[in-house]
């Protein structure tokens, strides 16, 4: 069947990019997108890849849980890594990538007996394990945030790329969308949870023009924003306007998805579900996460429940030369005493 015709040599739509849709036909255009520093449509390119399996340590037999399974690209690593006679279990909220995901990786020989996956939140990690019959991981990785098939694929409503309904729900069938829940605030409400979440230093002026209103689309979402920054701001520079729209884009999906709240949860529950001397890696992108992430970590290793916490990586340049998208991440680890 041949497939379908679209206009110009290379699609822009997300849904007519047929090549980066199928990797495994046309991995030499794929090459070309990542030679690029670009992430492909419907890719997520793992972020600090060689730095987590080395603060972590993987090793054969061992149980492994990747929190935040995403595309795969972590997962992948850390299954070969506990390979022979290891496990992995892999988590993830999202009903829509996770077949995605675990399809490529049953394609690629890992059975049943070796990954397991549960569509849920890292916050019911403890439960996670408990259904699958394991005690304790040795190692536990998330990386936290949004992943690149969610923020690229319009339908979803993370990005004011294109026009879509404002939704940002990792779930779609859970929860309250975006809209709603601008909607459904008051001013000084909103604007704590921009401070809260982005760090937005106009703050006060964007709630003011946000709160109890609808959007339709993440379009209009992003032009009222811009235009808040502006009658704050009028000397205001395009680059600065748009940070302040994607500092408003973040602090929603963060609130859509309790994403600090999760986050909370799964600290507070690390040190049950580490096996002695086991090794947990997160990937932060925003300072509310790594604040989070840096003094659970600290407090674990002054009461002794953490023996090393290590200091905290950035990617090297030469990553995010290739992936503008690493370029926020840091790396933070501890390791559970034994």
């Amino acid at each position: 069947m041949r497939r379908p015709r679209y206009p110009g040599r290379h699609p822009r739509a997300f849904e007519h990019k047929y090549k980066e849709h199928q990797p495994e036909r046309y991995a030499a255009d794929v090459a070309k997108v990542l030679a690029a520093g670009k992430t492909p449509a419907g890719m997520h390119r793992p972020i600090m890849l060689a730095e987590v399996l080395r603060v972590t340590t993987p090793r054969p037999g061992e149980v492994a849980v990747d929190c935040t399974l995403g595309y795969g690209g972590h997962a992948t690593a850390l299954l070969a890594a506990v390979q022979p006679g290891g496990r992995l279990l892999g988590l993830d909220a999202d009903p829509i990538e996770l077949p995605r995901t675990e399809a490529r990786l049953r394609a690629a020989g890992a059975g049943p007996d070796l990954f397991v996956t549960e569509r849920t939140n890292f916050a019911a990690l403890p439960q996670a394990l408990a259904r699958h019959g394991l005690a304790a991981a040795d190692v536990v990785i998330a990386d936290l945030g949004v992943s690149s098939m969610q923020i690229d694929d319009p339908r979803r409503g993370f990005t004011f790329k294109t026009a879509a309904p404002l939704d940002m729900r990792m779930n779609p069938a859970r929860g309250r969308p975006a809209n709603d829940l601008i909607a459904g605030l008051g001013a000084a409400e909103l604007a704590r949870l921009l401070e809260l979440h982005a760090d937005e230093p106009q703050a006060a002026a964007i709630a003011v023009a946000l709160a109890g209103h609808t959007f339709a689309t993440t379009l209009d979402l992003a032009a009222a924003v811009r235009a808040a920054v502006i009658a704050a701001q009028p000397r205001a520079g395009d680059d600065a306007i748009q940070r302040a729209v994607r500092r408003v884009f973040q602090a929603l999906r963060i609130a859509v998805n309790d994403e600090l709240g999760a986050l909370d949860a799964l600290l507070r529950t690390l040190p049950s579900c580490l096996a002695p001397g086991g090794r947990v890696a997160i990937l932060t992108f925003h300072s509310g996460e790594d604040r989070r992430v840096k003094k659970a970590f600290e407090d674990g290793r002054r009461q002794g429940i953490y023996a090393e916490v290590g200091d905290v990586q950035r990617p090297p340049a030469a990553e995010v030369a290739a992936n503008p998208r690493a370029a926020s991440a840091k790396l933070r680890w501890a390791r559970r005493a034994g």
